[in-house]
């Protein structure tokens, strides 16, 4: 079931064939050291990626959820976009990418159409997002659409992490 498009991409339910490349996002060392996140075992990633599949609209206005992000006429996923519910029970959004598309725009793009997503058809009013600070291309990124409110040492994670908030009034006043 599709989610949304932008002009490269499609994000997606996840298919059954997605599994492989779900894998490769929770294992790859140079994807998991930027997050930063130890690797799933095989238990974890079949779990997760099960608890992703059967995708309803409905579930992303109070789960999280994983959602496969493809180029516009391929079936291969190349990353996720993630809708997330943070420790507030405030809406969050994430991504990640397999690293052979890294450094193309589609961060980015995924991220722009997150929030188009959650302001005009979830009618959020507020959306966050996390990020380790070491990971520069996702700050980059989310400076682009967000401002920061806070740092914080992540003790889960070892790192610390910027957290980003963008309300909606905002965003509007963006798009003018």
């Amino acid at each position: 079931m599709k989610i949304f498009e932008t002009e490269r991409l499609i994000i997606k339910s996840l298919e059954k064939a997605d599994k492989e490349y779900f894998a490769e996002l929770f294992t790859d060392t140079k994807i998991l050291e930027l997050i930063p996140q130890k690797a799933f075992t095989e238990d974890q990633i079949t779990d997760r990626f099960n608890k992703s599949l059967n995708l309803e609209l409905n579930d992303l206005k109070d789960q999280k959820r994983a959602c496969g992000i493809y180029e516009k006429g391929k079936s291969e996923m190349i990353g996720l976009a993630l809708f997330l519910i943070n420790e507030d029970g405030e809406k969050e959004l994430g991504y990640r990418f397999r690293t052979n598309y890294w450094g193309k725009g589609y961060g980015t793009e995924t991220t722009k159409g997150m929030l188009e997503y959650y302001f005009k058809k979830m009618n959020v009013e507020k959306v966050m997002a996390d990020v380790n600070i070491a990971n520069i291309g996702s700050v980059k990124i989310l400076n682009k659409f967000m401002e920061p409110v806070s740092e914080f040492f992540n003790e889960r994670d070892n790192c610390t992490d910027r957290r980003y908030e963008l309300w909606k009034n905002n965003w509007l006043q963006q798009r003018i």
